[in-house]
């Protein structure tokens, strides 16, 4: 089961590196969906950014921005687990 959805637009910054690799191999309980578009023009081309459960998360960079969904996603499961 899925418990964290992370969306990405595909034309953003964050694509650079094997986003949805990364996460769905370290957090199984994550699924990467990459759209065509997230229908925030404009910020997919100014900074790295994903949705995290409806959370906006970016980064001045793609691993600056990795590393914060990794940290939303820790707190989601353990808001979700009560951990």
């Amino acid at each position: 089961m899925k418990i964290v959805i992370v969306e990405v637009c595909e034309a953003n910054a964050l694509t650079t590196i094997d986003i949805e690799e990364i996460i769905e191999e370290e957090f199984p309980e994550a699924a990467v969906i990459l759209n065509d578009c997230l229908s925030f023009c404009g910020l997919c081309h100014a900074v790295p950014f994903a949705i995290v459960n409806n959370q906006h998360i970016h980064g001045k960079t793609p691993e600056a921005c990795l590393e914060r969904i990794r940290e939303t996603i820790k707190k989601e499961l353990a808001s979700f687990f009560g951990s």
